[in-house]
């Protein structure tokens, strides 16, 4: 009885301090160590540090985001609206909207603005199916999986430049290995750069074999999260693999798929290695005849090579546009999709 009426005459000790106090709080108030004024600013500094170092883990992001890409993405607003020319960068002349007016009356950007949706729409649609396809056989139970897993994503970690130095080499007019392959089905050589559908042909295969690998995988691993459930339910009623594919999987995919077509176009309106190095001594140009200059290659060619920096900001702008367009559109089906569901 004399334990007990001890134990409830004392207070609690700082092991029973109410759960979230800060370190060290119930000794302070209780005498158990530090003066008063030590431990208010040691409960003072824990709550700063509480709030403040969220804040301070991210900041390097936005340090270097704020450096490396707002700050030249403001910058390049200016120069689109000031006449401004890669020799003499001190100099620079209100020019207002004459930038944009001259590039939307400019044959050359509406030229570029058709090559890059076509070649999009080349590499794009192919690229997709056939990473959902190489998706669905590696669903299944396959000897080494994990090695053409690997295999998939190889062509992804290959360079830009050496990959399309290869493919610059198998469509080669005079003994390349495509119009070698052709030329036993009777068709007659290509010259792959200067043809407009066949320089743009070519271009659109090296996207699609960089890219087919890296899709399917983001496609495999939406597949796996997919319940097994479903496809025994499905199994169950006789539906069969493709049955199976088509109103299981598909549907599930649904937002994977949307999140890679918007990524692919996104990459397709940027478009710029490939087609730079595919054409060569041209390659700016993008061809003889600008058949395959894009966007991005435009930009180039007015910026670096002609000099004119205000009008190639300004097409940075609208290339900028165009993606916040992609954007709105993605953002609009994704609502849909959820309504639907």
């Amino acid at each position: 009885m004399t334990s007990s009426k001890q134990a409830l005459a004392h207070p609690a000790s700082s092991a029973e301090a109410a759960p979230g106090t800060p370190p060290g709080a119930a000794r302070g108030a209780h005498g158990g160590g530090a003066p008063a004024g030590a431990d208010s600013w040691r409960s003072r500094l824990y709550r700063w540090d509480m709030k403040a170092s969220p804040y301070a883990f991210v900041a390097p992001f936005f340090v270097l985001f704020g450096a490396f890409s707002l700050v030249p993405l403001l910058y390049t607003a200016w120069y689109s609206l000031h006449d401004v020319q890669l020799s003499a960068l001190d100099h620079q002349t209100w020019a207002g909207l004459d930038n944009y007016k001259n590039l939307f009356s400019s044959e050359f950007f509406w030229n570029a603005l058709e090559n890059t949706f076509t070649i999009g729409l080349l590499s794009t649609v192919p690229q997709l199916l056939a990473a959902l396809w190489l998706a669905h056989l590696l669903n299944y139970k396959l000897r080494g999986s994990t090695v053409w897993r690997v295999v998939m994503l190889t062509p992804y970690a290959t360079s830009v430049a050496a990959a399309t130095l290869v493919f610059t080499l198998l469509y080669s007019w005079d003994g390349g290995m495509v119009n070698w392959v052709l030329h036993f089905f009777g068709v007659d050589a290509i010259n792959w750069r200067e043809s407009d559908w066949g320089s743009q042909f070519a271009v659109s295969t090296i996207v699609i074999w960089r890219w087919t690998g890296y899709n399917a995988l983001i496609y495999l691993a939406a597949m796996q999260a997919i319940p097994i459930d479903l496809y025994e339910s499905a199994a169950l009623d006789g539906a069969s693999r493709w049955q199976q594919f088509r109103h299981v999987t598909i549907p599930q995919l649904r937002p994977t798929i949307l999140f890679t077509v918007v990524v692919s176009t996104i990459g397709a309106t940027q478009l710029f290695g490939e087609v730079l190095l595919f054409g060569g001594v041209s390659g700016s140009k993008g061809g003889s005849e600008h058949q395959y200059q894009t966007l991005g290659l435009y930009m180039y060619d007015q910026g670096w090579i002609i000099g004119n920096l205000g009008k190639a900001s300004a097409i940075a702008w609208a290339m900028f546009l165009i993606l916040l367009i992609v954007a709105a559109v993605n953002l609009l089906l994704t609502r849909r999709l959820r309504k639907s569901q």
